[in-house]
């Protein structure tokens, strides 16, 4: 990667000469593979749609990020090589790995790349003493620290037991530890609503329960050290009564080759096993979102009174197309639009008697209106899951 290569704009020195729209804060996201990549992109979701910010990518140094750059750039993503970013300087850099991280210029937020951190690093270099536990990963020394200083600005932790691991592994970290949970599990609560469209998805009838077979990377995980479990279990499991399922993490792929799995997976795909490649975790590439149904809005009058008809006065004449005297304003779209009158209404004539309308707060009796019992509606943060097209699934056999 060359000088020439780099990109102009956002950043750089005559990035304001190019740029249509000026930021006040740039947010570097750090991809070192396709799992931290996928975390990543669920966080930074929730970001990049404000104006004030500009969000940028790279592609951290890593033994499985071979494709992270062409998954980002069919995102559509800005993507800055490595050489570009650990030379300019960011208000904000996010990661979900390790690698590289001493060299950024940012304040640093770093995340676990999957479910928290729960798994044991896989290897010591000055070794364990007889009967200890393996440190687990993320939450080393070996990786929080460079030179005896605490790389990461905010290392956001999913529950109040990573506080505990990180008071034993690595004490001076916690002064950055921050309990935010975990984006894995919102995501999934996220999607409980979509359950029977994804069950659809994987031929799975109501009748049936899915068997999913998750593996790890490497030789410890089930794909590596029991390559007779599939096969195994699609043989023995009646296929009236169960529908198995692989869960195969991206680094198998990455390390083997898709061509490769596909191939070792070749009978267990003739045999009824979903899939034949790994699916991407974004809405854009080979998944079907379904279409989002708007409920209907309910019309309500503008004139309708929300008076509880034990606060009504007794002597008040019910709400009609006219108001008494005659005077316009109290039938349907007879609403206040200027002081001192109702639409229809001269102004400067004496407002209407009768029963209150949907003027506002101040119209309303004493009692108090009718409200809503319904708390208020905030936009959803955490997307669903999207549901995997199987058209897409047959194309990758």
């Amino acid at each position: 990667m060359t000088i020439s290569t780099w990109a102009k704009a956002p950043i750089g020195i005559d990035a304001e000469r190019w740029i249509s729209r000026p930021v006040r804060r740039t947010v570097l996201a750090v991809a070192h593979s396709m799992v931290s990549c996928q975390r990543l992109l669920d966080v930074i979701g929730l970001i990049e749609g404000d104006t004030r910010i500009q969000v940028v990518f790279t592609v951290g140094p890593d033994v499985f990020n071979h494709r992270v750059a062409g998954y980002l750039e069919r995102l559509d993503a800005l993507v800055l090589p490595w050489q570009q970013a650990v030379r300019e300087r960011f208000d904000l850099a996010v990661a979900a790995a390790h690698g590289g991280l001493r060299h950024l210029r940012a304040p640093l937020l770093v995340m676990a790349h999957g479910a928290g951190h729960a798994k044991p690093v896989r290897s010591v270099p000055d070794g364990l003493p007889p009967g200890a536990d393996p440190p687990v990963y993320g939450l080393d020394a070996q990786r929080l620290l460079h030179d005896g200083r605490v790389l990461a600005t905010a290392l956001a932790l999913a529950h109040d037991h990573e506080l505990d691991v990180l008071r034993r592994q690595c004490p001076p970290a916690l002064d950055a530890a921050v309990v935010v949970g975990d984006p894995c599990l919102d995501r999934l609560v996220a999607s409980l609503s979509r359950r029977r469209a994804y069950r659809h998805a994987l031929d799975v009838d109501d009748d049936q329960r899915l068997v999913v077979v998750s593996s790890t990377w490497g030789r410890d995980g089930l794909f590596g050290r029991h390559p007779d479990l599939l096969p195994t279990a699609l043989a023995d499991l009646p296929a009236r009564r169960f529908r198995v399922a692989a869960l195969l993490h991206p680094a198998v792929w990455d390390a083997h080759g898709h061509r490769q799995v596909r191939a070792w997976l070749r009978d267990c795909l003739a045999a009824g096993l979903p899939g034949g490649r790994p699916a991407p975790a974004r809405p854009d590439r080979g998944l079907a979102q379904p279409r989002r149904r708007r409920r209907p809005r309910r019309r309500r009058p503008w004139v309708r009174s929300r008076v509880r008809r034990g606060d009504r006065p007794a002597d008040a004449a019910p709400a009609g197309p006219a108001g008494p005297a005659g005077q316009p304003g109290h039938g349907r779209g007879g609403h206040a639009s200027a002081p001192g009158g109702c639409r229809g209404q001269p102004p400067g004539s004496a407002p209407a008697t009768g029963p209150p309308t949907r003027h506002g707060a101040a119209d309303r009796p004493p009692g108090g209106g009718r409200r809503s019992s319904r708390p208020a509606r905030h936009p959803r943060l955490t997307e669903p899951v999207p549901v995997p097209c199987p058209a897409a699934w047959q194309a990758a056999r």
